[in-house]
């Protein structure tokens, strides 16, 4: 499949900790920010989930710190799909330092497509799922 851009920024002072390299709530959060991004070129945009009543429910995470990052360092999060079945969604995520291409950190996801008022897990319908399918293949 197709690697995705879906965040680049910057590591500013106040994502570092007291030791001086970003702190792992800023990694997830560049890595939420790219979920959102993947989830928009699939479809799964806010109007979508207005409209519908529809969300996406995030079940498990894993995350591997690789590299430091540090104030002043650039990032890129390339984003692919890794399964799709009627309800579930698997993807990951690679951050690397953009200068120099090192991995920062990786992390992969599961996430569940629910109706949003009865707090329950649902189908995609069929045109999220043949694009996700057809980004998969290609």
């Amino acid at each position: 499949m197709e690697k995705l851009i879906t965040y680049q920024g910057a590591v500013y002072p106040w994502h570092c900790d007291h030791m001086g390299h970003m702190n792992v709530m800023w990694y997830v959060g560049k890595f939420d920010e790219a979920t959102w991004q993947l989830f928009t070129r699939l479809g799964l945009t806010p109007a979508y989930m207005r409209d519908r009543q529809r969300g996406m429910a995030a079940v498990e995470q894993h995350i591997e710190y690789k590299r430091e990052l540090m104030a002043g360092d650039t990032v890129t999060v390339i984003s692919s799909l890794i399964e799709m079945r009627d309800k579930v969604l698997r993807f990951s995520h690679v951050m690397t330092e953009s200068v120099g291409g090192e991995i920062a950190a990786t992390t992969e996801l599961t996430a569940v497509h629910m109706d949003s008022l009865a707090r329950k897990a649902t189908a995609f319908p069929v045109e999220i799922r043949e694009r996700v399918l057809a980004m998969m293949s290609g």
